[in-house]
């Protein structure tokens, strides 16, 4: 991954698209698997998965607090510059020239960008201040 954006809360890079064939084992059981199960395998590609417009994909690395709820720090998200925005989806928007991660909420013809942490302010897009909807997340992965 190269780095094209970096600051104390976001780091921007370009996706490595090239395959990378992983195995894969079919669904996982959260109880009592059939011994049959242990010899079924596929591959998967998570690059052919998770980018699907590769000139217009981006991965983010996760920093702050505005968003605890749903990411946590140095989370990675993939965020796809090329999808329309809408209701209730994460985004990453620059404000004011600065970037952030935000819910999109759109209410009697009004748009706001809501923080998952309560300790944010939601901020209203209006022509007071500088708003564009960057990208939208379409996966995040985390580490455990």
């Amino acid at each position: 991954m190269k780095a094209i954006y970096k600051s104390e809360t976001l780091e921007i890079f370009t996706p490595d698209t090239s395959s990378l064939e992983l195995p894969f084992v079919g669904g996982v059981v959260a109880g009592f698997p059939s011994p049959a199960d242990d010899f079924v395998y596929e591959s998967i590609d998570l690059n052919k998965m998770m980018v699907r417009h590769p000139e217009a994909t981006f991965y983010a690395r996760v920093k702050g607090q505005s968003m605890v709820s749903d990411f946590t720090e140095d989370d990675l998200l993939v965020i796809d510059r090329s999808l329309e925005w809408t209701d209730n989806k994460i985004a990453l928007c620059y404000v004011n020239n600065e970037f952030t991660l935000k819910r999109l909420k759109i209410e009697n013809g009004k748009c706001y960008l809501i923080p998952s942490n309560s300790e944010f302010p939601v901020v209203e897009v209006n022509d007071e201040n500088e708003v564009v909807v960057w990208g939208i997340v379409t996966y995040s992965i985390k580490k455990h």
